[in-house]
Order: structure tokens, then C-alpha cells, then sequence
């Protein structure tokens, strides 16, 4: 453990010295942390000492997820989301429960181990996508803004609504195994899902009127208005675990009335937030390739990498096309929605969650396949992102304007995507930072 602090420091260095070459090319940073993270992992050096079930792996999971949670659903303009819902609504609708049952059933199938509770289990854990993985499908300008912002805003969202899903097939999971009583069970889950929009609620509504009363008194200083979402997402976190209820659900809630409260003025107060998410995210990634996918791929076996190859093809593929039947969209439309779901953080930090919290017979295997599923993920949608957004978006517009696909040619106003740097707005806020 010794050496694990430096060694993750000068990783960030190196990533961050070669950030900019980065953009744009086959090479993610999220790919570059996993790797790095192997090389000093069990596998090769054997330099990183951390174990999966620390508490210092947890910590950083959980803090990243929250983080992220509160600024995915601050990032969602609910306006522009009621005028053009009709994708992300096939997606989260319709494509995300079918994808849960198709992974579960090729769990059944291919793991004939797992009961149907565990075959859930890891079936939610691999539901969620993450876009920061694919980032030139969701920023290529060229793309139908339909589509980016359908994808961004399915990313955006997939993940919070995961979280009370994975809570309620959990409670069934150890049903099976614990034989709890089932009101106990389900008092739990209940507990968890209402403290977590409790707390929720309550922190949202507060920071919002934080910043919107603040701003208008000119009592924050443009510095300190930087800190304020993050810690509205400690806050949501915190007072939800405090009463026993669930923090992932609370900062995600947290985040929405946020982002709906405050309008325009949150996205200048949250650029420090995106670059905390985003450095949080990068070294989950790189503890992920030293201390998770390393002990996952001595354990790798056929039907594991089969199971991965279909849970990011077919499971993930079938169900988006069939959320998109009627809607108009062409097959290579389909085609490009289907494929980029990443997996991604999220899944790393359910399934943290469930080294942890789960006792079930499967969890080995639930595991290895979680962790084995994001790192090929992490990795082939990392190098296909900007030459397939490329490809499609040379298709759309090989086509004369008024010949373009109509389905693809709707216009969606934008969603900030992760990642997303706003603009310094310091010197447009001289009162503010004058009086604070």
C-alpha cells in the first residue's frame, strides 16, 4: 500500500501530460488508465497492493458515482427533454428493461450456475451505459443532433434509474439464500429508494436556492460558486445513508432538481465538478485495471467471454432496435445506437457494491463477467467511437438536405455531455466575485 498514492499520482501526471494528443484519436484516457492500471497490477508488476473488497476501493467508487450521478442529472434540460423525448424515451423505456431480460436469460443460458435472482443481478450491473467512453459519438458536430443527444441524454439517465432496480433484485437475491423474511426485505428496499428521494429532494432544493438567491445578492464569489454541486452531491449522499436510505439515488435526485431549479446559472457553477468527475473517474479506471480486471482475467473462461461479447452485441443491439421499430430510423441508424452502449463506470461501482453488501453462491462468476464485459467495453468502444462517428455522420450527409432521413433529421436541442468544460464566466460575474 506503501507505494499506491504515488503510483496513481504519476499516472494522472502522464495521462494529463498527453491529454490534449489524446483528443480525437483511437486512444482513450479511459483505455490508457485501465492499461496502466494492468502493467502496475498483480498481472505484471504487481506494484498495486490495494484489495477489491478495501474500503479505499469502495470510498473512491462510491465518491466517483455520486459525483457523477448529481452532474448527469443536472446536465438534463427538462424543457428541451419534453420537446424532443421521442429517443431517449425508446431507449430508457423500452430498450433498457429488454436489455435487463436479454442479459439475464444469456446469463441462465450460459451460466447454468446462476439462479434467475443472481442471473438479474448481473444482468442490471451491465445495464447501464456510460457515453464518457465513446465522448466523439456524443461531441462529433457533424452527427444528427437527435441521435448525440439522444445517446447523451440515455447515458445520462440510465445509470440513476438502475440504481433502485439493483436494490429490488439484490433484496430477491438474498431472499433465496438468507431465507429472510420478505417484509423485511422489502421494508429495506423501500427504506432505501424513499430516504434516497427524501434526501434528495431536500438537498437539491437547497442548493439550488443556494446558488439562485446567492447569485442574485451577489453573495458568492465565482470561486466558491465552483464547489457548490459538489457538495450538494455530498450532502444528498450523506443525509440519505445517515437515515438509511440509499446515496446514489439521493445524489442522482439531488442532481435533477438541481439542474431543473437553477437553470442556466448551474452550468457555470459546475465546471469544477465536471473536472473532479472526471480526474474521480479516471483513477476508478485505473484502480479498476490494477486491482479488479487483473484478478478477473486469471479466472477468465469461455463462457465469460462469450457472455461479455454478447451482453455489448446482442443484448444491447436487439433491444435498441426493437425500441426503435416505428420510430423511422434507418438500419444504420439503428445500427449506431445499438452499438454504442458502453459499460462503464457505473457497472464498476454496482459491482463494488456487491463484493461488499451481497453474500450469493454466484458472486464470483457475477463478478468476473461485470469486470471482464467493461474492460473489453473500455477498450472496443474507445477505438471504434471516432472512426464509426465519422462513418456515420459522412452517411447522413451524403445525402442533399432536403433528402436527409427525416426520423435523423429532427433537430434536439443540446445536453451538456461529461466531460463538458464551460466556459470561464468569472469576468461576466464581477459582482459577484467583488463580494465574496
Amino acid at each position: 500500500m506503501k507505494w499506491d498514492l504515488a503510483i496513481v499520482a504519476l499516472i494522472v501526471l502522464a495521462v494529463a501530460a498527453a491529454s490534449r494528443r489524446l483528443t480525437g484519436t483511437c486512444v482513450t484516457p479511459a483505455m490508457v488508465f485501465v492499461v496502466l492500471g494492468l502493467l502496475v497490477g498483480p498481472l505484471v508488476a504487481d506494484e498495486f497492493q490495494a484489495a477489491p473488497s478495501s474500503a479505499a476501493v469502495r470510498t473512491l467508487a462510491e465518491a466517483t458515482l455520486a459525483v457523477v450521478l448529481f452532474l448527469d442529472a443536472s446536465r438534463i434540460k427538462l424543457d428541451a427533454l419534453r420537446r424532443e423525448y421521442a429517443v431517449p424515451l425508446r431507449l430508457l423505456g423500452i430498450g433498457l428493461p429488454l436489455t435487463i431480460a436479454l442479459g439475464a436469460l444469456a446469463a441462465v443460458v450460459i451460466f447454468p450456475q446462476l439462479t434467475v435472482a443472481e442471473a438479474l443481478v448481473l444482468a442490471v450491473l451491465l445495464a447501464p451505459t456510460d457515453a464518457a467512453l465513446g465522448e466523439a459519438v456524443v461531441t462529433e458536430p457533424r452527427l444528427p443532433s437527435r441521435i448525440r443527444q439522444g445517446l447523451n441524454v440515455e447515458s445520462g439517465l440510465n445509470d440513476g434509474i438502475c440504481v433502485p432496480v439493483l436494490l429490488i433484485v439484490l433484496a430477491a437475491a438474498d431472499l433465496e439464500f438468507k431465507m429472510s423474511a420478505t417484509h423485511g426485505a422489502l421494508r429495506i428496499v423501500v427504506e432505501e429508494i424513499g430516504y434516497g428521494i427524501v434526501a434528495g429532494v431536500a438537498a437539491g432544493v437547497l442548493v439550488a436556492a443556494i446558488v439562485i438567491v446567492g447569485s442574485r445578492r451577489r453573495l458568492i464569489a465565482g470561486s466558491w460558486l465552483q464547489v457548490i454541486p459538489v457538495a450538494g452531491a455530498a450532502l444528498a449522499y450523506g443525509v440519505a445513508t445517515a437515515l438509511g436510505g440509499s446515496g446514489f439515488i439521493a445524489a442522482f435526485v439531488a442532481g435533477g432538481f438541481f439542474g431543473g431549479l437553477v437553470g442556466s446559472e448551474g452550468e457555470a457553477a459546475s465546471r469544477l465538478g465536471e473536472e473532479i468527475g472526471e480526474l474521480m473517474g479516471g483513477v476508478t479506471f485505473l484502480v479498476f485495471g490494477a486491482v479488479l480486471l487483473g484478478d478477473a482475467l486469471e479466472h477468465l473462461s469461455w463462457s465469460v467471454a462469450a457472455y461479455s461479447v454478447l451482453s455489448l452485441t446482442v443484448v444491447r443491439i436487439l433491444p435498441v432496435a426493437l425500441a426503435m421499430l416505428g420510430s423511422g430510423a434507418r438500419l444504420q441508424t439503428v445500427g449506431f445506437l445499438g452499438w454504442f452502449g458502453p459499460r462503464g463506470l457505473a457497472s464498476i461501482v454496482f459491482a463494488v457494491i456487491v463484493v461488499q453488501e451481497a453474500s450469493l453462491p454466484g458472486t464470483n462468476t457475477i463478478l468476473v463477467a461485470t469486470y471482464v464485459t467493461v474492460g473489453v467495453s473500455v477498450m472496443a468502444h474507445g477505438v471504434t467511437a471516432a472512426p464509426l462517428a465519422r462513418r456515420y455522420a459522412d452517411w447522413y450527409q451524403s445525402h442533399p438536405g432536403h433528402r436527409r432521413p427525416a426520423m435523423e433529421s429532427v433537430p434536439a436541442a443540446a445536453h451538456r455531455t461529461r466531460g463538458y468544460r464551460a466556459p470561464d464566466l468569472t469576468h461576466e460575474l464581477p459582482s459577484i466575485t467583488r463580494f465574496g
